[in-house]
């Protein structure tokens, strides 16, 4: 039986050519000092874009869960990463925001929710809504949006995509029993993604660090049946440390964002074979909404 998220996963090429041809109002502008805000997987993607954006001189950027963004202090816009429309915290923070006088964008898949009526400009990705619990599609195609208004977006993306789809999986990943995923900068948005994606799928024994910090203690629990998963490259000298411990290393020599793709299917795969449904993992539903005390 094909899974909603397996479907969803497969979808995402596509997704992306048509989020790379978007140009819409609202998204921060050069120089702008901007908070972006999201829940679960959309506090990783708003972590990965506000790196981006910050590295490329483009204004200062920072991500906050939205349950910790700070309304005291003053930015020039509040971005909103939301598939839903209906996260309680999200709405929150937009509402703080716009009392204290700062516009707002959202960025969402369902625009018939309350954050149409809660953010100044919505920016529709309604073609990438989702029926699984689990987030793919929408996430990344938010970055991808994200990545293109800031001209970051390597013109074969999509492509790289179709092949991580298409392509086989790494087998030590899916004979693994635990699983570190690396990265620096932006893509440690991507490690903390794809840890997600493993626990809430398959409940796997799953981390995720700055790649330099992994020395600080996290080594530790690498041993064999484990795999260490870098987005992007190994800093120097980490991977002869890796395999003193016997772990399994994966380098995905893609753009890392077409690499957290295979690290969704993993999920996938990890869940099947345990009879798992990754369309509804356990304790979760596709959007938090808090009972109003």
């Amino acid at each position: 039986m094909t899974t909603h998220v397996a479907t969803e996963i497969a979808s995402q090429p596509e997704c992306w050519r048509t989020a790379m041809a978007l140009e819409p109002a609202g998204l921060p502008k050069p120089g702008e000092r901007v908070a972006v805000v999201g829940c679960g997987t959309s506090l990783y993607v708003a972590q990965a874009y506000a790196v981006l954006r910050e590295a490329a001189g483009l204004g200062e950027t920072d991500a906050f869960a939205a349950s910790e963004y700070p309304a005291a202090r003053r930015y020039d816009r509040l971005l909103a990463i939301t598939r839903s429309g209906t996260t309680t915290e999200v709405l929150a923070a937009l509402a703080r925001a716009r009392a204290a006088g700062i516009p707002t964008t959202a960025i969402t898949g369902d625009l018939a929710t309350p954050i149409t009526g809660a953010a100044d400009t919505i920016v529709d990705l309604s073609f990438a809504d989702e029926q699984s619990v689990v987030q793919t599609r929408f996430a990344t195609t938010t970055l991808v949006l994200l990545r293109s208004s800031l001209g970051l977006t390597p013109a074969d993306l999509p492509e790289q995509a179709a092949d991580a789809v298409a392509g086989e999986l790494p087998a030590a990943a899916l004979a693994a029993r635990q699983f570190t995923f690396l990265g620096t900068g932006w893509t440690i948005g991507l490690a903390n993604e794809a840890a997600l994606k493993l626990r809430e799928a398959a409940g796997a024994w799953t981390e995720s660090y700055p790649a330099m910090e992994y020395r600080h203690g996290p080594i530790s629990v690498s041993a064999p049946g484990g795999v260490v998963w870098f987005f992007g490259e190994a800093p120097e000298g980490l991977l002869e440390q890796i395999a003193a411990t016997g772990a399994e290393v994966w380098l995905g020599g893609i753009d890392p964002l077409a690499d957290l793709v295979r690290a969704q299917r993993v999920a996938v795969a990890l869940a099947e074979a345990q009879g798992l449904d990754p369309d509804q993992p356990r304790n979760l539903t596709r959007s938090i909404i808090l009972a109003t005390p």
